[in-house]
């Protein structure tokens, strides 16, 4: 003989149920839990940081790597000849040359050492009024303005 509906006669699945059912019950009357409000430290909302996964590529965006379209052959037009120029070679140590005007002094710099086997000191340039490029190549110590001059051609 059994002692109402939950009583001691109860099995331990059906005092578990009841005391599951008077868990919600309270639960539905006070709330669950106080929730807390963040408290703002600044006045203005930053968006928060998402994860990024990393870049995995399912093929090349390009299927040949650019070409540096600055050789020393587009860099350095030709040399120049004018009298000023001859004597900026004489007196200076100094070779002058017509230049594309995209070019850094660098680029120059470079440039000429590759194509006439000297090292220079430092470049000049400056952007004629006709829109060329000119550059003032000063050579160092150990080699002569006149012989590369002579070995290039201009004299």
């Amino acid at each position: 003989h059994s002692l109402g509906k939950f009583g001691e006669g109860a099995t331990r699945r059906e005092r578990m149920v009841s005391s599951q059912a008077a868990a919600a019950a309270t639960a539905v009357r006070s709330g669950t839990g106080k929730k807390t409000v963040k408290r703002r430290t600044k006045v203005h909302f930053y968006r928060p940081k998402t994860f990024e996964p990393p870049k995995n590529p399912k093929y090349a965006r390009k299927s040949v790597p650019s070409r540096t379209k600055m050789d020393k052959w587009r860099v350095i037009k030709y040399p120049l000849t004018t009298e000023s120029a001859m004597k900026k070679i004489e007196d200076n140590n100094t070779l002058v040359f017509i230049v594309d005007v995209m070019s850094n002094k660098r680029q120059i710099k470079e440039a000429v050492k590759q194509m006439y086997e000297i090292q220079c000191s430092k470049v000049n340039t400056l952007i004629r009024p006709d829109g060329a490029k000119k550059a003032y190549v000063h050579l160092t110590q150990d080699y002569d303005a006149l012989d590369v001059a002579n070995r290039i051609g201009i004299i």
